[in-house]
């Protein structure tokens, strides 16, 4: 899935005009240059590291992110952690980077760092022109890691990767045709939506319950 998550983002990251990609990337330089770091150990550890349990986590977390978001159910400590780890300086960007980049690369679950970015206050244009920029760095990054620590065992998976780009791209450019016709709340709905869906089957897939 490497591949086609690096031709979705590449093909966002024109949301971005060129002042816009020169602020984000300096703003944002601290989140991604610890991501790229984290994400090469995730996946050069990639064998050693417990999928259940870090399925469950990641499960929490989309979980925990959808329900703050919704503000369904008040969950003090969460607000405080965000408000303390959430904050946008160098330090914090570093250490979110780095911990989501290892989750990343040894699960290629991503909803962390767009957490982080979505905590950032950007217009919705913005944020997902950020998101893109991080994803693009990190998996392109990961395609030449990929390679070169053995995850494409032949060319016949290389050549799958790239026909799922394929799909993957013309969605992205659907998704640009309506995004200006489809209401924030609905937006909103199916994001948290399937991100509720994801954080159900990684829960559930990490405690043997499917």
């Amino acid at each position: 899935m490497i591949l086609p998550m690096f031709a979705v983002n590449l093909a966002l990251i024109g949301d971005l005009t060129r002042e816009e990609l020169a602020s984000c990337g300096s703003r944002f330089a601290p989140l991604l240059v610890s991501a790229l770091v984290g994400t090469i150990l995730g996946m050069a550890l990639l064998d050693r590291l417990p999928e259940a349990p870090l399925r469950v986590l990641l499960g929490l977390v989309s979980l925990g992110f959808v329900t703050t978001a919704q503000r369904v159910v008040p969950l003090p400590a969460v607000s405080r952690a965000a408000d303390r780890c959430f904050v946008e300086t160098p330090l914090a960007m570093a250490g979110v980077g780095g911990v989501s980049g290892l989750l990343f690369g040894g699960t290629n679950v991503g909803v962390q760092l767009v957490a982080f970015v979505r905590s950032c206050n950007l217009s919705h244009g913005l944020f997902v022109g950020v998101v893109a920029l991080v994803f693009v760095g990190i998996n392109g990054l990961r395609v030449a890691a990929a390679g070169a620590l053995g995850l494409y065992p032949d060319l016949q998976l290389v050549a799958a990767s790239i026909v799922a780009a394929v799909p993957a791209v013309a969605g992205v450019a659907v998704g640009k045709r309506i995004r200006g016709r489809v209401s924030e709340r609905l937006r909103r709905g199916v994001v948290l939506g399937l991100l509720t869906v994801i954080g159900v089957r990684l829960v559930l897939g990490g405690t043997g319950l499917l």
